[in-house]
Protein backbone atom coordinates (compact mmCIF):
# COMPACT_ATOMS: atom_id res chain seq x y z
CA UNK A 1 0.00 0.00 0.00
CA UNK A 2 1.60 3.21 -1.09
CA UNK A 3 -0.77 5.67 0.62
CA UNK A 4 -0.35 5.37 4.37
CA UNK A 5 -3.46 7.45 4.96
CA UNK A 6 -5.52 4.63 3.43
CA UNK A 7 -4.81 2.40 6.41
CA UNK A 8 -6.35 3.62 9.63
CA UNK A 9 -9.04 2.57 12.07
CA UNK A 10 -11.71 3.39 9.48
CA UNK A 11 -10.90 0.15 7.61
CA UNK A 12 -12.95 -1.63 10.27
CA UNK A 13 -16.03 0.54 9.79
CA UNK A 14 -19.08 -1.60 9.16
CA UNK A 15 -22.34 -0.95 7.35
CA UNK A 16 -24.32 -2.31 10.28
CA UNK A 17 -27.71 -2.37 8.59
CA UNK A 18 -26.37 -4.30 5.61
CA UNK A 19 -24.31 -6.68 7.78
CA UNK A 20 -27.23 -7.42 10.09
CA UNK A 21 -29.39 -8.31 7.10
CA UNK A 22 -26.64 -10.49 5.64
CA UNK A 23 -26.08 -12.42 8.87
CA UNK A 24 -29.74 -12.90 9.73
CA UNK A 25 -30.59 -14.05 6.19
CA UNK A 26 -27.74 -16.55 6.33
CA UNK A 27 -28.81 -17.80 9.77
CA UNK A 28 -32.31 -18.52 8.48
CA UNK A 29 -30.88 -20.27 5.43
CA UNK A 30 -28.48 -22.42 7.46
CA UNK A 31 -31.12 -23.32 10.02
CA UNK A 32 -33.55 -24.52 7.36
CA UNK A 33 -31.31 -26.04 4.70
CA UNK A 34 -28.22 -27.31 6.55
CA UNK A 35 -28.97 -27.69 10.25
CA UNK A 36 -32.68 -28.56 9.89
CA UNK A 37 -33.49 -27.26 13.36
CA UNK A 38 -36.28 -25.06 14.71
CA UNK A 39 -34.31 -22.34 16.48
CA UNK A 40 -31.14 -21.41 18.36
CA UNK A 41 -29.69 -21.88 21.82
CA UNK A 42 -27.31 -19.11 22.89
CA UNK A 43 -25.24 -19.18 26.07
CA UNK A 44 -25.12 -15.58 27.31
CA UNK A 45 -22.55 -14.23 29.75
CA UNK A 46 -23.33 -10.53 29.82
CA UNK A 47 -20.42 -9.99 27.43
CA UNK A 48 -20.57 -8.22 24.11
CA UNK A 49 -20.03 -11.25 21.84
CA UNK A 50 -22.75 -13.50 23.24
CA UNK A 51 -25.10 -10.50 23.46
CA UNK A 52 -24.65 -9.65 19.79
CA UNK A 53 -24.98 -13.32 18.82
CA UNK A 54 -28.23 -13.71 20.76
CA UNK A 55 -29.64 -10.50 19.32
CA UNK A 56 -28.81 -11.55 15.75
CA UNK A 57 -30.51 -14.90 16.33
CA UNK A 58 -33.63 -13.13 17.62
CA UNK A 59 -33.57 -10.84 14.57
CA UNK A 60 -33.27 -13.93 12.36
CA UNK A 61 -36.01 -16.19 13.74
CA UNK A 62 -37.85 -14.28 16.46
CA UNK A 63 -37.61 -14.34 20.25
CA UNK A 64 -39.95 -17.36 20.49
CA UNK A 65 -37.36 -19.56 18.75
CA UNK A 66 -34.27 -18.48 20.70
CA UNK A 67 -33.45 -20.01 24.08
CA UNK A 68 -30.85 -18.19 26.16
CA UNK A 69 -28.85 -19.96 28.83
CA UNK A 70 -27.07 -18.25 31.74
CA UNK A 71 -24.36 -20.31 33.44
CA UNK A 72 -22.34 -18.41 36.05
CA UNK A 73 -20.23 -20.07 38.75
CA UNK A 74 -18.58 -18.89 41.94
CA UNK A 75 -15.52 -17.45 40.14
CA UNK A 76 -17.69 -15.41 37.75
CA UNK A 77 -17.68 -11.65 38.07
CA UNK A 78 -20.37 -10.29 40.37
CA UNK A 79 -22.13 -8.52 37.49
CA UNK A 80 -22.22 -11.52 35.12
CA UNK A 81 -25.61 -12.93 36.14
CA UNK A 82 -27.21 -9.49 36.36
CA UNK A 83 -26.02 -8.46 32.89
CA UNK A 84 -27.04 -11.73 31.23
CA UNK A 85 -30.48 -11.45 32.87
CA UNK A 86 -30.72 -7.87 31.60
CA UNK A 87 -30.05 -9.07 28.06
CA UNK A 88 -32.59 -11.90 28.25
CA UNK A 89 -35.23 -9.48 29.51
CA UNK A 90 -34.29 -6.96 26.83
CA UNK A 91 -34.66 -9.58 24.08
CA UNK A 92 -37.73 -11.24 25.59
CA UNK A 93 -36.35 -14.75 25.11
CA UNK A 94 -37.10 -17.76 27.23
CA UNK A 95 -34.08 -18.10 29.49
CA UNK A 96 -32.70 -20.34 32.20
CA UNK A 97 -30.13 -19.47 34.85
CA UNK A 98 -28.08 -22.48 35.95
CA UNK A 99 -25.25 -21.96 38.40
CA UNK A 100 -22.67 -24.57 37.40
CA UNK A 101 -20.60 -24.40 40.61
CA UNK A 102 -21.99 -27.70 41.92
CA UNK A 103 -21.18 -29.46 38.63
CA UNK A 104 -17.64 -28.05 38.75
CA UNK A 105 -17.32 -29.27 42.34
CA UNK A 106 -18.48 -32.75 41.34
CA UNK A 107 -15.68 -33.08 38.75
CA UNK A 108 -13.13 -31.66 41.17
CA UNK A 109 -12.46 -28.42 39.33
CA UNK A 110 -11.95 -26.15 42.35
CA UNK A 111 -9.80 -28.76 44.09
CA UNK A 112 -7.65 -29.33 41.01
CA UNK A 113 -7.29 -25.62 40.30
CA UNK A 114 -6.34 -24.74 43.88
CA UNK A 115 -3.82 -27.58 44.03
CA UNK A 116 -2.13 -26.33 40.86
CA UNK A 117 -1.84 -22.79 42.23
CA UNK A 118 -0.74 -24.09 45.62
CA UNK A 119 2.15 -25.95 43.97
CA UNK A 120 3.58 -22.49 43.19
CA UNK A 121 2.18 -20.45 46.08
CA UNK A 122 1.94 -22.84 49.09
CA UNK A 123 -0.12 -20.45 51.23
CA UNK A 124 -2.90 -20.23 48.63
CA UNK A 125 -6.18 -21.39 50.15
CA UNK A 126 -9.68 -20.46 51.24
CA UNK A 127 -10.58 -16.84 50.59
CA UNK A 128 -7.75 -16.29 48.11
CA UNK A 129 -8.29 -15.19 44.51
CA UNK A 130 -6.04 -15.68 41.51
CA UNK A 131 -5.49 -15.37 37.78
CA UNK A 132 -2.75 -16.10 35.28
CA UNK A 133 -1.10 -13.36 33.22
CA UNK A 134 1.34 -13.17 30.33
CA UNK A 135 4.26 -10.73 30.00
CA UNK A 136 3.82 -7.54 28.02
CA UNK A 137 5.51 -8.51 24.76
CA UNK A 138 4.83 -5.08 23.27
CA UNK A 139 6.89 -3.26 25.88
CA UNK A 140 9.65 -5.82 26.05
CA UNK A 141 10.99 -8.45 23.70
CA UNK A 142 10.96 -11.42 26.00
CA UNK A 143 10.08 -15.10 26.07
CA UNK A 144 6.37 -15.43 26.86
CA UNK A 145 6.34 -17.07 30.29
CA UNK A 146 3.07 -16.94 32.16
CA UNK A 147 2.80 -16.02 35.81
CA UNK A 148 0.17 -16.67 38.46
CA UNK A 149 -1.06 -13.69 40.44
CA UNK A 150 -2.75 -14.43 43.78
CA UNK A 151 -4.47 -12.14 46.24
CA UNK A 152 -4.81 -13.07 49.89
CA UNK A 153 -7.98 -12.38 51.91
CA UNK A 154 -6.11 -9.38 53.37
CA UNK A 155 -5.41 -7.98 49.90
CA UNK A 156 -1.73 -8.91 49.67
CA UNK A 157 -0.58 -9.71 46.11
CA UNK A 158 1.88 -12.48 45.23
CA UNK A 159 3.12 -13.04 41.68
CA UNK A 160 5.16 -16.10 40.69
CA UNK A 161 6.30 -17.44 37.32
CA UNK A 162 4.37 -20.53 36.24
CA UNK A 163 6.35 -23.63 35.30
CA UNK A 164 4.88 -25.59 32.40
CA UNK A 165 3.36 -28.37 34.54
CA UNK A 166 1.36 -26.00 36.75
CA UNK A 167 0.37 -23.84 33.76
CA UNK A 168 -1.06 -26.84 31.90
CA UNK A 169 -2.85 -28.09 35.02
CA UNK A 170 -4.51 -24.69 35.51
CA UNK A 171 -5.61 -24.53 31.86
CA UNK A 172 -6.89 -28.11 31.91
CA UNK A 173 -8.92 -27.37 35.03
CA UNK A 174 -10.43 -24.09 33.80
CA UNK A 175 -11.41 -25.77 30.52
CA UNK A 176 -13.98 -27.71 32.56
CA UNK A 177 -16.03 -24.52 32.70
CA UNK A 178 -16.44 -24.06 28.97
CA UNK A 179 -17.01 -27.76 28.31
CA UNK A 180 -19.66 -28.09 31.00
CA UNK A 181 -21.46 -25.04 29.68
CA UNK A 182 -21.43 -26.45 26.16
CA UNK A 183 -22.70 -29.81 27.45
CA UNK A 184 -25.71 -28.05 28.99
CA UNK A 185 -26.17 -25.99 25.84
CA UNK A 186 -26.41 -29.16 23.75
CA UNK A 187 -28.86 -30.68 26.23
CA UNK A 188 -31.27 -27.81 25.70
CA UNK A 189 -30.65 -27.82 21.95
CA UNK A 190 -31.50 -31.53 21.80
CA UNK A 191 -34.70 -31.23 23.82
CA UNK A 192 -35.90 -28.23 21.79
CA UNK A 193 -34.62 -29.44 18.40
CA UNK A 194 -32.57 -26.24 18.20
CA UNK A 195 -29.07 -25.53 16.90
CA UNK A 196 -26.25 -24.46 19.19
CA UNK A 197 -24.27 -21.29 18.61
CA UNK A 198 -20.63 -20.39 19.06
CA UNK A 199 -19.87 -16.79 20.02
CA UNK A 200 -16.20 -16.10 19.14
CA UNK A 201 -15.39 -12.97 17.18
CA UNK A 202 -12.75 -13.01 14.44
CA UNK A 203 -9.89 -12.07 16.75
CA UNK A 204 -10.70 -14.93 19.13
CA UNK A 205 -11.42 -17.41 16.35
CA UNK A 206 -8.27 -16.60 14.36
CA UNK A 207 -5.99 -16.63 17.40
CA UNK A 208 -7.41 -19.74 19.05
CA UNK A 209 -8.86 -18.00 22.08
CA UNK A 210 -11.42 -20.69 22.81
CA UNK A 211 -11.67 -24.17 24.29
CA UNK A 212 -11.98 -27.09 21.91
CA UNK A 213 -15.35 -28.80 22.41
CA UNK A 214 -16.17 -26.00 24.84
CA UNK A 215 -16.92 -22.44 23.82
CA UNK A 216 -15.21 -23.28 20.52
CA UNK A 217 -18.03 -25.69 19.64
CA UNK A 218 -21.29 -24.71 17.98
CA UNK A 219 -23.45 -25.61 15.02
CA UNK A 220 -23.09 -22.07 13.73
CA UNK A 221 -20.81 -19.16 14.65
CA UNK A 222 -22.57 -15.98 13.53
CA UNK A 223 -19.84 -13.42 14.30
CA UNK A 224 -16.60 -15.36 13.71
CA UNK A 225 -15.92 -13.25 10.61
CA UNK A 226 -16.24 -9.93 12.48
CA UNK A 227 -13.42 -8.12 14.24
CA UNK A 228 -14.15 -7.24 17.86
CA UNK A 229 -14.31 -3.56 16.90
CA UNK A 230 -17.07 -4.42 14.44
CA UNK A 231 -18.93 -6.44 17.06
CA UNK A 232 -19.07 -3.31 19.22
CA UNK A 233 -20.39 -1.35 16.22
CA UNK A 234 -23.14 -3.92 15.70
CA UNK A 235 -23.95 -3.86 19.41
CA UNK A 236 -24.69 -0.14 19.19
CA UNK A 237 -26.75 -0.56 16.03
CA UNK A 238 -28.71 -3.44 17.60
CA UNK A 239 -29.38 -1.29 20.69
CA UNK A 240 -27.89 -3.72 23.15
CA UNK A 241 -28.14 -2.28 26.70
CA UNK A 242 -25.47 0.28 27.59
CA UNK A 243 -24.34 -1.66 30.67
CA UNK A 244 -23.25 -4.52 28.40
CA UNK A 245 -21.72 -2.33 25.69
CA UNK A 246 -19.71 -0.38 28.26
CA UNK A 247 -18.35 -3.47 30.01
CA UNK A 248 -14.61 -3.97 29.32
CA UNK A 249 -13.82 -7.28 27.58
CA UNK A 250 -12.91 -9.91 30.17
CA UNK A 251 -12.21 -13.63 30.26
CA UNK A 252 -14.59 -14.04 33.24
CA UNK A 253 -12.78 -17.28 34.00
CA UNK A 254 -10.56 -16.55 36.99
CA UNK A 255 -11.54 -15.37 40.46
CA UNK A 256 -9.38 -12.24 40.12
CA UNK A 257 -10.58 -9.70 37.55
CA UNK A 258 -8.70 -10.20 34.30
CA UNK A 259 -8.69 -8.46 30.92
CA UNK A 260 -8.30 -10.44 27.70
CA UNK A 261 -5.06 -8.72 26.71
CA UNK A 262 -3.64 -9.40 30.17
CA UNK A 263 -4.24 -13.12 29.68
CA UNK A 264 -3.95 -13.79 25.95
CA UNK A 265 -3.68 -10.97 23.44
CA UNK A 266 -0.67 -8.72 22.97
CA UNK A 267 -2.79 -5.54 22.87
CA UNK A 268 -6.24 -4.20 23.75
CA UNK A 269 -8.79 -5.37 21.18
CA UNK A 270 -8.98 -2.12 19.18
CA UNK A 271 -5.25 -2.10 18.36
CA UNK A 272 -5.13 -5.88 18.11
CA UNK A 273 -7.90 -5.77 15.48
CA UNK A 274 -5.93 -3.26 13.41
CA UNK A 275 -2.78 -5.39 13.59
CA UNK A 276 -4.70 -8.51 12.61
CA UNK A 277 -6.38 -6.65 9.72
CA UNK A 278 -2.98 -5.39 8.60
CA UNK A 279 -1.55 -8.89 8.79
CA UNK A 280 -4.47 -10.34 6.84
CA UNK A 281 -4.23 -7.65 4.16
CA UNK A 282 -0.44 -7.69 3.74
CA UNK A 283 0.10 -4.22 5.17
CA UNK A 284 3.74 -3.52 5.97
CA UNK A 285 5.00 -3.12 9.51
CA UNK A 286 5.93 0.48 8.76
CA UNK A 287 2.44 1.34 7.51
CA UNK A 288 0.85 -0.39 10.49
CA UNK A 289 2.59 1.97 12.90
CA UNK A 290 0.65 4.98 11.62
CA UNK A 291 -2.72 3.39 12.42
CA UNK A 292 -1.79 1.83 15.76
CA UNK A 293 0.68 4.27 17.29
CA UNK A 294 3.14 1.41 17.84
CA UNK A 295 6.78 1.40 16.86
CA UNK A 296 8.02 -0.82 14.05
CA UNK A 297 9.69 -3.11 16.59
CA UNK A 298 6.43 -3.43 18.52
CA UNK A 299 4.45 -4.20 15.38
CA UNK A 300 7.01 -6.86 14.50
CA UNK A 301 6.51 -8.50 17.89
CA UNK A 302 2.72 -8.42 17.51
CA UNK A 303 2.90 -9.89 13.99
CA UNK A 304 5.17 -12.63 15.31
CA UNK A 305 2.74 -13.33 18.13
CA UNK A 306 -0.14 -13.62 15.63
CA UNK A 307 1.82 -16.16 13.57
CA UNK A 308 2.86 -18.08 16.67
CA UNK A 309 -0.70 -18.34 17.99
CA UNK A 310 -1.97 -19.48 14.60
CA UNK A 311 0.62 -22.25 14.60
CA UNK A 312 0.21 -23.39 18.19
CA UNK A 313 -3.61 -23.32 18.18
CA UNK A 314 -4.12 -24.96 14.78
CA UNK A 315 -5.06 -28.13 16.66
CA UNK A 316 -8.12 -26.36 18.06
CA UNK A 317 -9.52 -25.81 14.57
CA UNK A 318 -8.96 -29.37 13.36
CA UNK A 319 -11.90 -31.82 13.21
CA UNK A 320 -11.45 -35.38 14.41
CA UNK A 321 -8.89 -36.94 12.09
CA UNK A 322 -9.46 -40.20 10.22
CA UNK A 323 -6.95 -42.69 8.94
CA UNK A 324 -8.80 -42.78 5.63
CA UNK A 325 -11.91 -41.24 4.12
CA UNK A 326 -15.05 -43.01 5.33
CA UNK A 327 -17.68 -41.35 3.16
CA UNK A 328 -17.31 -41.63 -0.64
CA UNK A 329 -19.57 -39.19 -2.37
Amino acid sequence: MSDQRAFNKDVLNLDCEKETARITNKLRELLKQELKRRGFVVAISGGIDSSVTATLCVRAVGKERVFTLQMPEKHSASETAALSSTLAAHLGTETMLTNISSILESVGFYEKYDAAVRSIIPEYGKGWKSKIVRPDIVRQDTISFYSVVAQSPLGDIIKERLPLKAYLEILAATNFKQRIRKMLEYYHADRLNYATTGTPNRLEYDQGFFVKLGDGAGDVKPIAHLYKTQVFQLAEYLEIPDAIRNRPPTTDTYSLEQSQDEFYFALPYDKMDLCLWAKNNHISEEETTSATGLTVAQVQRVFHDIDQKRATTRYLHLPSLLIENVFHR
